[in-house]
């Protein structure tokens, strides 16, 4: 239902998030518990982990080696979320932590250009985090 409403442009983003928390029917509502709900997940996944940790589930390496993989989608899948309002919070956030995959040798510099579609973080990056939101809980 967000996604009929919003616009991963980055001259629209901002103000399609605010069209709906103003003008969609209870979209303000929609937004803050999609928002919320994602924060009360990783609340649960923590939980989880911290129970995990208590029984020595780690002790079973594949097992956990799958959960850590799966604990490192749902938090990319929360970051791409968080920079689509497209407010300064999310533009400087998505611009220093993909700059921090510049780190990585020899691939660093094209890996974040890659993840950018081009030299900086414009349309190009919202709408592939818009697509990557879309696409990764599934």
């Amino acid at each position: 239902f967000l996604a009929m409403h919003y616009t991963a442009d980055t001259s629209m983003a901002f103000s399609s998030v605010a069209h709906i928390c103003r003008d969609v029917n209870n979209g303000w509502l929609l937004r803050n518990l999609h928002a919320n709900g994602a924060s009360f997940f990783f609340i649960c996944i923590y939980l989880h982990i911290g129970r995990g940790m208590y029984y020595g589930s780690y002790l079973f390496k594949e097992t956990w080696n799958i959960g850590v993989i799966l604990l490192f989608l749902v938090m990319a899948t929360a970051f791409v979320g968080y920079v689509l309002p497209w407010g300064q919070m999310s533009f400087w956030g998505a611009t220093v932590i993909t700059n921090l995959l510049s780190a990585a040798p020899y691939i660093g510099t094209e890996l974040v250009q890659w993840i950018w579609g081009g030299f900086s973080v414009d349309n190009a990056t919202l709408t592939r985090f818009f697509t990557f939101h879309f696409i990764l809980p599934f």
